[in-house]
């Protein structure tokens, strides 16, 4: 439990920050809006290529990765399809399939992985399925189908290379796939910048709980809901079904699987919606109350699978 409940106390205390300096305007009106644009432009790009360029991508391939990828389709899926009946957007729509089903595997999945699953490493099939599969495509549907999509076809088509985070994470992966090892005047000051990544994240969603409304009681209502309870409690559910009914995982396999699955909406996504101008609220909310209801959750998971 004590991972649970360290991983989520670091969050709240940046969040909780970035709330007070919203509140005090010390950063000036503008202040969320540059965190926001030096995570996705500068910081996450260097964070995920110095993660990927050191990872090993034969985790890519495990039994456990597939678990993943098929219960985050599935509630990604869901979501989707009620998007489209419900004519919610393909930009909106996108932010909330990613809310559905991208965990936070990273600043919060790391040390829950070290203190109840006890090995950092576990997480990383889920980061790199996230950061290689599921955002170039996400950011792909967003930068083809929000308002500033412009230019003919063939140039929006290859939007993922010019995609700050999409090249990122592309770019680690060759160079993992490479076998380099890069040296260190390279590689240390873009993990330097890297660092900056995470704390920028969560001090603007502080920053943008300054003056918003409780949620749930807006317009984003529904599709709120509906992303949090793919989240919080459908996606962990599926990946039990399939680790355990259809890959015969046990013990701390199936935990891995399932404690990860059942981890909140990650961070980024609000960066992502901010970018794009497309879903912020729906993204802030969905990301606060799943935040808060995969503390119960994972406390049940490790009680039950631990």
């Amino acid at each position: 439990m004590q991972g649970v409940l360290s991983g989520f106390a670091v969050i709240a205390v940046v969040i909780g920050v970035g709330y007070v300096l919203g509140r005090r305007g010390r950063l000036g009106g503008q202040g969320g809006e540059v965190l926001t644009t030096l995570a996705f432009h500068v910081a996450s790009p260097a964070l995920l290529f110095t993660t990927l360029a050191r990872a090993d991508l034969s985790v890519v391939f495990s039994g456990r990765l597939l678990v993943t990828a098929l219960s985050t389709a599935a509630v990604a899926g869901v979501f989707v399809a009620v998007g489209v009946v419900r004519r919610w957007g393909a930009g909106r729509t996108t932010i909330g399939a990613l809310c559905s089903g991208y965990v936070n595997a990273g600043n919060l999945g790391i040390p829950i992985a070290v203190y109840v699953l006890g090995d950092a490493s576990l997480v990383a099939p889920v980061l790199l399925f996230q950061l290689v599969g599921v955002t170039p495509v996400a950011l792909t549907v967003l930068d083809l189908t929000t308002a500033g999509a412009k230019g003919p076809l063939w140039r929006r088509l290859l939007t993922p290379l010019r995609n700050p985070i999409a090249v990122g994470s592309l770019a680690g992966v060759v160079v993992a796939a490479a076998g380099v090892e890069l040296p260190g005047p390279v590689m240390d000051p873009v993990t330097l910048i890297g660092n900056m990544a995470v704390p920028a994240v969560l001090l603007a969603f502080g920053i943008s709980l300054r003056g918003s409304a409780l949620p749930l009681r807006g317009g984003e209502r529904g599709p709120v809901l509906l992303a949090v309870a793919l989240k919080a409690f459908v996606q962990p559910a599926v990946a039990w079904a399939l680790a355990a009914g259809v890959f015969g995982l046990r013990g701390a396999h199936l935990l891995d699987v399932v404690v990860t699955s059942a981890l909140p909406a990650a961070q980024n996504l609000f960066t992502y919606a901010s970018s794009y101008r497309v879903g912020r609220t729906l993204a802030r909310e969905a990301i606060l109350v799943s935040t808060v209801l995969s503390v119960p959750v994972l406390v049940v998971v490790a009680a039950l699978l631990g």
